[in-house]
């Protein structure tokens, strides 16, 4: 080593090895840092400097890197290379809008179109209201762009022609306010693939769409949720390439080409909510590619065609007119996942030859009678299974037992007799057991007891006998149980005070009898007790259910004094004594409690004005109250229904003919609903019948209703909301109700509701006036606005405004049950107040209009119960439900539905393991403090409960109130 030592090496060489090294160094750092040509480069920062200075923060888009192929949300095309250029650009969810400043839009376009190697542009989740007549007519740079996905905008007005966008394979336009008819736009996209115009206004024919037959490469075509019409024509069968077909939620009429058969490719065919007769096409059997179809919600008539679902996976033909038996091979093919055949007019035997791959199988509401099948099972993976509402008359198969992954059986509303298989107890994943209105016999079986994952157990209207057994405890997630109408006797069994989670418990009309235990404290909805042999004191203890809502004690044989204890039932609205022994001085209720005291003789202070109820020993008060709380319901529904006509899909926004019209619309009649002197003094109905007749003005639009701003003479703006006239939603003829029905509305007193302030009708249309909401919809504030994120301070302050408003309006003497509940139909004063709109839309439909079914018209997508589909009532479960997804969205940051799946759902599938929540909330807001990440874990386990899948184990909104408060 020491001859290394003698080794020198001159200082100048060494100076000018490194400053040559140091050059070329620099010179590639300056080479890597601009990889764009200078004219990119110049677009791009001023696209910058546009976007930043709109949105108000360049948080969401980091462009301080001098390199703008680094920017998040820019890709360029070759990486890290001299020729790279600009290819995708994803400004989705950034916070654009084009309302406050309409000459944003044409900058923002003219920068895009420069950009001649763009292939991708994704602007959608924005408020881009408008689309420049130069971006269709002199955007000839994009010529090369492959994908263009606008939805989610808001885009107004009609559609320009695509003739400068040849290379075009995917554009989604779908969730906007598009207008107009569709006829040659897309002729030229000779390489168009995927087409997406759902949830729009737009209107005409599928000939009118696909009529130049020039656009053959379409591979995806969705219309669902727009007002196209007219007959499905037979040459929709030339675009062979179609994999995914979706006209559902529209008003095609007429029936099915045979070429429907004539698809070589086709994989989905969705044909749902339309006026659709005839017979369903044989020739769908000879596709062998098709995997799903759904055409519910129609008026096919006719039988089941064989061999239909030889390659399927899922069918749905629910709601129509079908009749006939069900085909011997229809639920056989192995491929077969899920069938839903309810509503229809199905008669004789369910098949033996079934599937093992069915998960869901749904014939409720039929003819069908005879056996339910042994084969079933079989059915390894069966999750769903209802046939009630039919006329099966055998016992239940002990096989059901082996299915062990149910979670739903429902099998009500038969003619089943014998008794319970104790093989049921096997389904440890079940969750919902209907088996009420048979009839069935016998004792409960033990193992059933040993589900202890099931929530709701419903026995009524059977022949049951024999005791309660103390292991009912097993149930310990039971929270709706009815076993009504029945032959039980004995006690109730001391151990139901451990069943914490039940909310709701009736045991009317049976012969039980002993004293009444402590009943576990989560009792809320009711306490059902009536047409029994109980006998003794009321017990005092009954008291400290302070969140119990109904008690019902009629027709047994209690004696001695009513409880003070009762009185503290804060949550108390109907309390039944009728027909005991009881005596004394009843106690001082508040006056909101409907206290009903008749057939207690030696009791001072019975009001005998209440009513007189005998006794009979299958009927009890309780079943009354509900068969007339069914029937106002059932009012509701009829007059619900009617919007089918009004609004034919889930949540489509009809065409609100929003036109500028010569004149403004002419007033046949205008009144105040307010007292208040100022709003009186400063309404003008003439000026606002001209704010409402330029399209301008328009600020929102949701499903039923579009909203416009109007300026007054004394410089005040209020909101007019225009409901739909002319197709009878609203009574024509009935004005005098109608004002009454406002009037009555516009005497509502809280804060977190909006109320009519006025009205005028005209002609065709009905509109009504409110207190501007200054800051718009929550739904813009959470999913549109990128200006400010909201914090969790006023998310949970919304929360709390939105359900004070509900709860006020379920609590009301006639409760007042909303039809379309979303973060569109919640307006925001502030920040942090809240108002629950649309609330009108129940109380001024005509019943007498009503048609379809209930799921077709209440409420928007992501927020609809799933008991909506088939239950036929809109109700305040539904209510909570969709609370429950607002809840989700504020918690999330997420709209209702992303990506196809439903925000409720993809709670729900997290929510499964505790570890896992914190993933579910928006790490925007959790990460603030472990105090904040707390309360929204708490509010989240509120928002669970409103989204149950079972409508009888979600809470009313009393008590949902009352957790939010808690959760502080």
């Amino acid at each position: 080593m020491e001859r290394y030592a003698h080794i020198s090496f001159p200082f100048p060489i060494i100076f000018s090895c490194f400053f040559f090294f140091t050059i070329f160094f620099i010179h590639g750092l300056l080479a890597s840092s601009s990889q764009l040509n200078q004219t990119q480069v110049e677009i791009m920062r001023n696209l910058s400097k546009t976007l930043n200075s709109l949105t108000g923060s360049n948080s969401e888009w980091n462009t301080t890197n001098p390199d703008p192929c680094s920017w998040e949300r820019v890709t360029c095309s070759p990486q890290s290379s001299p020729d790279a250029a600009v290819t995708q650009l994803s400004f989705s969810g950034l916070g654009l809008s084009t309302t406050k400043n309409s000459s944003f839009s044409t900058l923002l376009f003219d920068l895009i179109c420069g950009l001649n190697t763009l292939e991708h542009l994704d602007l959608s989740l924005n408020s881009i209201t408008t689309l420049p007549e130069s971006f269709f007519a002199d955007c000839v740079g994009l010529s090369g762009l492959k994908s263009l996905n606008l939805s989610y905008n808001g885009l107004d007005g009609a559609l320009g022609n695509f003739s400068n966008f040849a290379g075009l394979e995917t554009l989604d336009l779908s969730f906007n306010h598009l207008t107009g008819p569709v006829h040659n736009q897309f002729d030229s996209l000779s390489r168009l693939k995927s087409l997406n115009l759902s949830s729009n206004r737009m209107v005409g024919t599928v000939q009118s769409l696909l009529g130049g037959g020039k656009v053959l490469t379409l591979e995806e075509l969705v219309l669902s949720s727009n007002n196209f019409s007219g007959n499905i024509p037979n040459s929709v069968s030339e675009y062979a390439n179609l994999t995914l077909l979706d006209l559902s939620q529209n008003s095609f009429n007429g029936s099915l080409p045979n070429g429907f058969g004539e698809f070589p490719k086709l994989e989905t065919l969705l044909l749902s909510s339309n006026n659709l007769v005839g017979d369903i096409p044989a020739s769908l059997s000879g596709i062998a590619t098709l995997s799903r179809f759904a055409a519910n919600e129609n008026q096919f008539s006719g039988t089941i065609p064989g061999g239909l679902t030889k390659y399927m996976r899922i069918l749905d033909l629910s709601y129509n007119h079908l009749g006939g038996e069900i085909p011997s091979d229809l639920l056989s093919p192995p491929s077969l996942e899920s069938v839903d055949l309810t509503g229809n007019h199905l008669e004789g035997a369910i098949p033996a030859n079934l599937s093992q791959g069915l998960y869901r199988l749904r014939l409720g509401g039929n003819l069908l009678n005879g056996t339910i099948p042994e084969a079933i099972g079989l059915l390894s993976g069966l999750k769903y299974l209802e046939l009630e509402g039919n006329k099966l008359d055998s016992g239940i198969p002990s096989q059901i037992g082996d299915c062990e992954n149910l979670t739903l059986l429902n099998l009500a509303d038969n003619r089943l007799r014998g008794g319970i298989p104790k093989e049921l107890g096997n389904l440890r994943q079940l969750v919902e057991l209907e088996l009420q209105m048979n009839n069935l016999s016998g004792g409960i079986p033990n193992e059933i007891f040993q589900l202890s994952s099931l929530s709701t157990l419903n026995l009524s209207r059977n022949s049951f006998s024999g005791e309660i057994s103390s292991e009912i405890s097993g149930l310990k997630k039971l929270t709706n149980l009815d076993l009504n109408d029945n032959m039980f006797f004995g006690s109730i069994p001391s151990s139901i005070n451990n069943l914490n989670n039940l909310i709701e418990l009736q045991l009317g009309n049976n012969n039980l009898s002993g004293t009444v235990p402590p009943m576990p404290s989560s009792l809320t909805i009711a306490l059902n007790l009536s047409s029994n042999l109980f006998g003794g004191s009321i017990p005092s203890y009954l008291g400290s259910l302070s969140e119990l809502e109904v008690l019902d004690l009629s027709h047994n044989n209690f004696s001695g004094e009513v409880p003070n204890s009762l009185t503290k039932l804060q949550s108390l609205t109907l309390l039944v004594l009728s027909y005991n022994r009881l005596s004394g001085v009843l106690p001082q209720f508040p006056p909101y409690v409907n206290v009903i005291t008749n057939g207690n003789v030696d009791l001072i202070g019975t009001n005998d004005g209440t009513g007189t109820v005998t006794k009979k020993k299958r009927s009890s008060l309780m079943i009354i109250i509900l068969a007339i709380i069914g029937a106002f319901l059932g009012l509701g529904l009829i007059a619900a229904v009617l919007l089918y006509v009004f609004s034919k899909r889930f949540y489509r926004v009809e065409d609100e003919g929003i036109e500028i019209s010569e004149n403004p619309p002419q007033i046949v009649d205008g009144c105040f609903v307010t007292s208040n002197s100022i709003h009186r003094s400063a309404i003008d109905f003439s000026k606002a019948m001209e704010a409402v007749s330029d399209p301008r003005n328009v600020t929102l639009k949701t499903r039923f209703c579009t909203y416009y701003k109007a300026a007054m003479p004394n410089g005040t703006s209020y909101s007019v909301k225009k409901l739909n006239w002319s197709d009878k939603s609203v009574p024509s003829g009935t004005h005098e109700k109608f004002g009454q029905e406002l009037e009555s509305l516009g005497r509502l007193s809280s804060s977190n509701v909006m109320v009519p302030l006025a009205y005028v009708l005209t002609e065709d249309s009905a509109y009504l006036f409110y207190e501007n909401a200054h800051e718009g919809t929550l739904f813009e504030f959470l999913h549109r606005s990128k200006e400010n994120i909201l914090d969790w301070s006023s998310r949970y302050s919304i929360a709390l405004g939105v359900a004070q408003g509900l709860t006020f309006l379920h609590g009301c003497a006639q409760p007042v049950l909303l039809l379309d509940l979303s973060t569109l139909t919640i307006h925001l004063k502030s920040t942090t107040e809240p108002q629950v709109g649309d609330i009108e839309l129940c109380k001024v439909i005509d019943p007498s209009k009503s048609t379809g079914s209930l799921s077709t018209v209440a409420g928007s997508v992501g927020y609809i119960p799933p008991e909506y589909a088939y239950t036929m009532r809109l109700t305040m479960s539904g209510n909570v439900y969709s609370f429950g997804v607002i809840l989700l969205e504020l918690l999330t940051g997420k709209p209702p539905v992303s990506e196809g799946v439903e925000l409720a759902k993809w709670a729900l599938s997290y929510s499964t393991r505790r570890d896992q929540r914190e993933q579910i909330l928006d790490p925007r807001v959790s990460k603030a403090s472990l105090g904040v990440r707390s309360q929204m874990l708490s509010v989240l386990k509120v928002a669970l409960a409103c989204v149950n899948l079972s409508p009888e184990a979600r809470p009313k909104m009393r008590h949902v109130l009352s957790m939010l408060f808690n959760a502080k």
